[in-house]
């Protein structure tokens, strides 16, 4: 496990760190609570998180705090540590967000098993996470899951932080469900999943047969890049059906940030692009511009309009 401890005594230190390296825990150490809340705040990977109540720039009670704030939904278990092992210590380190509550210095038998219990319970929480967050048929990231990752992009983003967006659907999907079924279908989403997913870390399937990527510190010109190498990556996809092979496409719509915008504004106009995309004749990737909205809006005006008369 990667176990971080805060702890301003060397004596209680160096017993932890002795008794965690002999099972094979990886430790992080900070005497203090602030320094330990910029290892965390960096996003470094952190199963459990020990601390002592008494630390000197701020107590380990606040520490408690500040990590559940910061992890947000990430699971890591908190333990805290204190030589006062009264009750009403119990109940405030419970109140502060920790998990456990252990005496200083910890035992050996005692500090083993609610390391145990630590790994059995971020275990089951990553479990849980990723089942909430990724869409099943292709291990990608679901539409929630898609769009919570993109609004930490956005937040964390500088005010001229190049973000690019890349919406794409696979041509005539309907046609290859009709014509060869589901499974073969299904085949077809899961291949062009695998070929997305080498182009980002931020890559979703919002639904059926549709897919968005977003990149962060990315210009236009490189995610333009980027949508035409995966066009032509998918097709060059030979999916073998009996003995014969179905080739495919998919069509591309690439937007770019612009001041003031939001993650849906972003993703609009690149779903934009993309109905330009398929309006031109599918495969092949158009970028966002400003005559696509009167595009946009004399499709939606003549929908309505044949609606209205049906």
């Amino acid at each position: 496990m990667q176990v971080v401890l805060v702890e301003t005594s060397r004596t209680v230190s160096k017993i932890v760190t002795r008794l965690l390296e002999a099972r094979g825990h990886t430790l992080r150490h900070f005497a203090d609570g602030t320094e330990a809340l910029s290892y965390v705040r960096s996003g470094a990977e952190i199963d459990t998180l020990i601390t002592s109540v008494e630390l000197p720039s701020m107590s380990g009670f606040e520490v408690c705090w500040e990590v559940r704030a910061l992890v947000d939904r990430s699971p890591i278990y908190i333990i805290l540590m204190s030589s006062n092992c009264d009750r009403s210590k119990l109940a405030e380190a419970l109140d502060s967000g920790a998990d456990d509550f252990i005496g200083t210095p910890p035992a050996p038998d005692e500090l083993y098993a609610r390391l145990r219990a630590a790994d059995r319970l971020v275990s089951l929480q990553r479990d849980l996470i990723r089942l909430a967050t990724t869409d099943p048929m292709t291990t990608l990231m679901n539409r929630r899951a898609f769009f919570d990752k993109g609004q930490q992009v956005f937040a964390r983003a500088a005010p001229q932080s190049p973000i690019t967006a890349i919406m794409f659907d696979i041509d005539r999907f309907k046609r290859i469900n009709d014509t060869y079924g589901h499974d073969v279908g299904d085949e077809v989403i899961c291949s062009v999943a695998a070929a997305a997913a080498d182009e980002s870390t931020i890559v979703g399937r919002l639904g059926g047969e549709e897919f968005a990527i977003l990149l962060d510190q990315t210009s236009l010109e490189q995610a333009v890049r980027i949508a035409e190498r995966l066009r032509l990556r998918v097709a060059a996809l030979q999916i073998p059906i009996g003995k014969d092979t179905l080739r495919l496409t998919c069509s591309f719509g690439v937007s770019e940030w612009q001041p003031g915008d939001t993650l849906d504004q972003i993703i609009k106009r690149a779903d934009l692009a993309l109905y330009e995309a398929k309006r031109e004749g599918r495969n092949r990737v158009v970028c966002f511009n400003n005559e696509l909205l009167d595009v946009s809006l004399k499709a939606d005006l003549s929908y309505i309009i044949r609606s209205l008369a049906s």
